[in-house]
């Protein structure tokens, strides 16, 4: 699921036409790595959530830009296991 997820977003990335191809699960969202804005870490939120039925608060979209790649897939699994156990 995690490489799903990571597939994702890195199609998501292209789209919102930022360039994702040298990108690994240690980059960074932020200047340090994608330099995703913080409109795009926005959208980029909202994409996720709607593929994968997941929701973030206000708090942790802020925290995007701080993640890596591998986290934040990590954390949207750990989001997914949750709800499809009911």
């Amino acid at each position: 699921m995690t490489d799903e997820i990571r597939t994702f977003l890195f199609a998501a990335l292209t789209e919102m036409k930022y360039d994702a191809e040298d990108a690994d699960d240690d980059t960074v969202f932020g200047p340090a790595g994608l330099d995703v804005d913080s409109l795009g870490l926005a959208e980029l939120a909202v994409r996720v959530e709607d593929r994968f039925g997941v929701a973030f608060d206000d708090d942790e979209a802020e925290d995007l830009a701080m993640m890596t790649v591998g986290e934040l897939c990590r954390s949207v699994q750990a989001r997914i296991q949750p709800a499809s156990a009911h």
